[in-house]
């Protein structure tokens, strides 16, 4: 089930970093940036800029290839647990919420990692994780 999850989630976070590279789904905001490469709203709600499609894309890819091994997707999604969850309550503050410039982290990102952080906490440290264990 891992496994499974390391795949759907891995198709979808690639497909969300190649949407963010598509104009017309991208509509312009003043994001303040110090990158100001390619940002915007990705259907006019999560702020993206060209780092965080790339994001997008590793962790999309990442997951793919985890997807081979019951131990390299649990692996996975307990690190995108901790990853996802200190995104989202870095988007709470100012500063942080850019992550410094680069990133965007605020607005409906902020929801949105912390409900792919408990997701993926669940498949990663619950009782899908444990289940070939046995």
């Amino acid at each position: 089930m891992v496994k499974k999850f390391a795949l759907i989630f891995g198709v979808v976070y690639a497909l969300v970093g190649v949407l963010g590279f598509i104009p017309a789904l991208v509509f312009e905001a003043e994001l303040e940036m110090a990158a100001h490469m390619d940002h915007g709203l990705l259907l006019g709600l999560f702020p993206v800029n060209l780092w965080h499609n790339l994001y997008h894309i590793a962790i999309g890819l990442w997951g793919v290839f985890a997807a081979n091994s019951f131990n390299a997707s649990v692996t996975f999604a307990r690190v995108n647990a901790v990853l996802f969850a200190a995104l989202a309550i870095f988007g709470l503050f100012p500063g942080l919420n850019t992550l410094f410039g680069f990133l965007p982290l605020y607005g409906h990102d902020v929801w949105l990692h912390a409900a792919t952080a408990a997701l993926t906490a669940y498949f990663g440290f619950g009782a899908p994780s444990r289940l070939e264990l046995a």
